[in-house]
């Protein structure tokens, strides 16, 4: 599995803002249809006084040359039209569901008033309300449709702008004033506490995908669980292939194993269950990369180099996490009485050079590893290994000198 850096660089489509304080969540964003009425009087009272100084200059009445009258109306012109053009926001904006679990389409009508306006280009300002992030993701496009991600156990905010720019509007960008918007409300269908909660996945050693949960009712099942999945190189979504249970009898968990999930691709999770209306529907999506647990480091060597000084070195454990990747915690420290002396340090090397304190007759260590931050946003530490020890031999009291 080839891993990507976080660091590469990434499409400048979408800016993700803070969500605005004010009622309309909007006060970020300010149509400049004002600006362009103080622009466009401003520009009519400039070239009025040029015509009455190009009057005087010349001992002519301002309105008696005819070049003066015909390069004042088509100004006027101009200067109406871009201030009179309306830009009215897109219509029929729509929601589909196509049952991915989550990644919803949206789609939208330009507005019938500008069906016979030309020369401009018709863009649109789409802004939706990211709930994983708590922010509003804005995207200027021209299309009229558009897919993303939403947790749907919260509620779905979708609004869309009109945007004109071209000779229409005299180079000048108009935004509507007004928006369309579609709130979706999360769907209530089931009992009362009925979704699972503690939902968890774990990529083992990037071989063996499990994802497990516990039920809200410790009791009975009302309505036996089933775990759907969804990623975009699916055509629709899939039930679990094989699913782990209680000891009574419950299920409470999915091997994903022999389904070859992508890696840095949103995978989107639903359990719901077996009578409808009887367990409210949980959703979840996650990237398996930032669920991979690296197997436990076994094969250890601690050995000692110098006086008072030890070489501890360990093998990566063999599987498809790329060593490169691995970052490692190691503690170690003397045994017995000098116990409390451990120390623990992060490393991207598969050797250290321990110290070894005074007094003590063993010294120990063990390792455990991880994907570090260069490779994926978050990850599972391994396993500790083993106890390393070495046996610091005692001089015979005659070798003293």
């Amino acid at each position: 599995m080839a891993f990507k850096w976080l660091t590469q660089p990434t499409a400048d489509l979408s800016l993700h803002l803070p969500e605005p304080v004010a009622d309309d969540r909007r006060s970020f964003i300010q149509a400049p249809s004002s600006n362009l009425d103080r622009i466009s009087q401003f520009t009519v009272e400039v070239f009025s006084f040029l015509l009455f100084f190009f009057s005087l200059s010349t001992g002519m009445a301002m309105f008696s040359h005819p070049a003066a009258l015909m390069l004042l109306f088509i100004t006027c012109r101009n200067i109406q039209r871009c201030i009179t053009l309306n830009v009215d926001p897109p219509e029929n904006l729509r929601l589909f569901d196509p049952g991915h679990l989550g990644h919803l389409e949206m789609t939208w009508s330009p507005p019938a008033s500008l069906t016979n306006v030309t020369h401009c280009l018709k863009l649109y300002q789409l802004e939706y309300f990211n709930s994983y992030t708590n922010s509003w993701t804005v995207i200027r496009t021209p299309g009229r449709s558009y897919s993303a991600q939403f947790d749907l156990m919260k509620d779905v905010e979708v609004r869309v702008y009109t945007v004109l720019r071209g000779l229409c509007t005299n180079g000048t960008t108009l935004m509507s004033s007004h928006y369309a918007e579609v709130v979706q409300k999360p769907s209530n269908t089931g009992l009362k506490n009925t979704r699972v909660k503690d939902f968890n996945c774990v990529f083992y050693n990037m071989e063996n995908m499990e994802c497990s949960w516990r039920s809200q009712k410790a009791k009975k099942a009302i309505s036996k669980q089933h775990l759907y999945f969804w990623h975009a190189k699916m055509e629709r979504a899939e039930e679990c292939p094989k699913y782990f249970n209680t000891t009574g009898g419950l299920r409470r968990g999915c091997n994903l194993t022999e389904k070859q999930l992508p890696d840095f691709t949103d995978i989107n999770f639903c359990i719901n269950g077996s009578i409808p209306g009887k367990i409210r529907p949980t959703f979840f999506s996650l990237q398996i990369q930032n669920h991979v647990k690296p197997a436990k480091t076994k094969t250890l060597d601690l050995r000692e180099i110098h006086d008072a000084q030890l070489l501890f070195k360990w093998v990566p454990p063999p599987g498809n996490v790329p060593v490169h990747c691995l970052e490692w915690q190691v503690e170690a420290g003397p045994q017995g009485p000098y116990g409390k002396e451990k120390k623990s340090l992060i490393t991207e090397q598969t050797s250290l050079t321990l110290e070894v304190s005074h007094g003590s007759r063993s010294t120990c260590a063990k390792v455990r590893s991880r994907l570090h931050k260069y490779c994926v946003d978050k990850s599972i530490w391994s396993e500790w290994s083993d106890l390393k020890c070495h046996l610091v031999m005692e001089e015979p009291e005659g070798n003293h000198n």
